[in-house]
């Protein structure tokens, strides 16, 4: 049995990982809210934007903190198609949740769908995830832990929908962000805890890719994307103050005429 690491790096991966998702958590909150004072096309945008913004989070987060994993007697590597399989996974399934909240008529309903769906997006990215990874053994789970890691998941995508619907204060938002955040974080290392290595000792060569040949310029790439939106989102005036800036300007047009 291989001794595994979750942090191999001391607390730099699980600390980062941790904030890679409440950036993540903020940034779909934020958008998501911005999204139900919205109609049309510019609703739909703020949701494509919330699911990409969550999902590549949560991947973010998951990579990051994978980053500082070990196992004792093997290296390991990432089957490439599988991994970038389980970043669209999380962004259309993640998306799916967040559209269901975003048209849905029936708030409870579709608070439940969407919590559940989201949920299952995050676990369904993890065990992607996990499945891209190559070593020299056999990976093997503790099942009542892999599913208290999906209820955590659904539990803390519920969660974060409902304080989208409810929750407009920008700090109140971001409290929300960094609960979500430790809730994803939660749901990761759970999951990490069900796994168990049995090492095959070998000199073959291990096919796919080290983590710092693809998996860290990824998460690299991925975090510049979210933090760049960030930006964009918080300069980006809201339904409210673009309603004031029109107020504002119905008297000085009045006066011209």
């Amino acid at each position: 049995m291989g001794h595994l690491d979750h942090a191999a790096f001391g607390w730099l991966t699980p600390v980062l990982s941790y904030v890679m998702a409440c950036i993540g958590a903020a940034l779909g909150l934020r958008c998501t809210v911005r999204a139900l004072g919205a109609t049309g096309r510019s609703r739909r945008n703020w949701l494509l934007t919330a699911a990409s913004a969550i999902g590549t989070g949560i991947w973010t987060m998951h990579f990051v903190a994978m980053l500082g994993f070990s196992v004792s007697g093997t290296e390991i590597r990432y089957n490439v198609p599988l991994t970038i399989l389980s970043l669209l996974v999380a962004m259309v399934v993640v998306g799916a949740g967040v559209f269901a909240v975003g048209y849905g008529r029936d708030g409870g309903r579709a608070l439940a769908f969407g919590g559940l769906t989201t949920g299952l997006g995050v676990a369904s990215m993890h065990y992607l995830g996990m499945a891209a990874l190559r070593l020299h053994g056999v990976v093997r789970y503790d099942p009542v832990l892999v599913g208290l890691s999906v209820v955590i998941a659904v539990v803390a995508a519920t969660a974060a929908l409902w304080a989208a619907l409810n929750i407009k204060s920008p700090v109140a938002v971001a409290v929300a962000s960094l609960v979500m955040g430790g809730a994803v974080s939660s749901m990761h290392y759970t999951g990490m805890v069900a796994v168990s290595v049995r090492v095959s000792p070998s000199g073959e060569a291990l096919p796919g890719a080290t983590a710092m040949q693809f998996i860290f310029p990824l998460a690299v790439g991925l975090g510049s994307y979210l933090f760049l939106t960030s930006a964009f989102v918080a300069l980006s005036p809201t339904a409210d103050e673009r309603e004031a800036s029109a107020s504002a300007q119905r008297p000085v047009e009045s006066v011209a005429r």
